[in-house]
C-alpha cells in the first residue's frame, strides 16, 4: 500500500485487527458479491455500479473511477473524529480488499488498484468522510493518483492486492 503522510498518520494509529468482510455495510457487501464486468472499452467496473445507460468517458481510467467510485456509508458513525476515523477507515480497507479479491478471481490478475480517500465534509459539522474507487493502470494514461504525497488537502491510499500480505484476516477474507 502506498499513501500520503496524512493516510500514515490514520493508519498508524488505527487498529486493524480482524479486519474483515464483517467490517462492510450490507449494501457495499452486495455490491462485492456481485462482482465485476468489462465495458464495451475494457473498462474493468463493479456489476453493481453500472449505469443502466453507457456513459461517454474521456478514457478507461475516467470511465472505471466514476463508474466505481462511491461515498462510503457513515451516518450510523459517531460525529466524535476519535471514534469516527477507525470505523471508516477499516469500512473502506475492508470494501477495498474484498472488491480486490474479488477483482482477481474474476479478472485472473492482480492489476485492479483501490483508492481510498478521507477528508473533512465542507459543512457546519465537518465531519470525516471518504471515497473509494478501483480503476486499472493503463501505460497510456496518466495515474489516477500521479503524487500521493503532494495531496494535502485529504488523506489518501493506494492499494493494491500485493500490498495486503501478512495482514489479519484480509487474505482469508473472512
Amino acid at each position: 500500500m502506498r499513501s500520503n503522510p496524512r493516510m500514515r498518520e490514520i493508519l498508524r494509529t488505527t487498529d486493524l485487527t480482524g479486519l474483515s468482510d464483517r467490517d462492510i455495510p450490507l449494501m457495499f457487501r452486495e455490491v462485492v458479491e456481485r462482482g465485476w464486468s468489462l465495458t464495451a472499452a475494457g473498462g474493468r467496473v463493479l456489476t453493481d455500479l453500472r449505469p443502466e445507460a453507457p456513459g461517454t468517458y474521456v478514457d478507461r481510467l475516467a470511465e472505471e473511477t466514476t463508474i466505481n467510485g462511491r461515498g462510503m456509508t457513515d451516518y450510523d458513525l459517531p460525529a466524535a473524529p476519535d471514534e469516527r476515523t477507525p470505523l471508516l477507515v477499516r469500512r473502506c480497507l475492508a470494501y477495498a480488499f474484498a472488491c480486490l479479491r474479488k477483482a482477481q478471481e474474476e479478472f485472473g490478475d492482480t492489476q485492479v488498484k483501490a483508492y481510498v480517500s478521507l477528508s473533512f465534509a465542507d459543512t457546519e459539522e465537518a465531519l470525516l468522510t471518504s471515497h473509494v474507487t478501483f480503476c486499472t493502470p493503463l501505460p497510456d494514461v496518466r495515474p489516477y493518483i500521479p503524487d500521493l504525497d503532494a495531496v494535502t488537502d485529504a488523506a489518501v491510499a493506494e492499494i493494491s492486492l500485493e500490498g495486503w500480505e501478512g495482514w489479519e484476516g484480509c487474505a482469508a477474507g473472512s
